[in-house]
């Protein structure tokens, strides 16, 4: 069962720490992320979100349009094929076509991966 729960981090911040059985993972949300960006760069929340949902929009308007998108030493956010397949009605475990669909993906770039190792 997934359960959410909070968790100190650094003073005020907090970060929400999602659990299943003896697994537990800690994800920033959406919020999180603002209120972090907000206390670095003294700006309002309200500005922060602001800025960030435009980043959002415009990266989503470039990746409808197949556009990549690259922020150097971070990542690249990209659209993959997926090609047709067959899968399975989990409920009645009838057999059906997929269809094949654009899907977006993010590609991390190699400063982000060094700074995770």
């Amino acid at each position: 069962m997934n359960f959410n729960k909070w968790h100190p981090f650094s003073g005020k911040q907090a970060i929400t720490i999602f659990c299943l059985g003896n697994a537990c993972q800690s994800i920033m949300t959406k919020d999180e992320l603002i209120e972090a960006v907000a206390s670095k760069c003294a700006c309002s929340k309200k500005q922060v979100d602001d800025c960030l949902s435009a980043v959002i929009d415009t990266i989503t308007t470039a990746l409808q349009k197949g556009d990549k998108v690259v922020l150097t030493g971070f990542g690249a956010f990209v659209v993959s094929d997926r090609k047709a397949r067959q899968g399975v009605n989990p409920k009645t475990g009838e057999k059906i076509q997929i269809p094949a669909m654009k899907a977006p993906k993010f590609r991390a770039g190699k400063a982000l991966k060094e700074a995770v190792r």
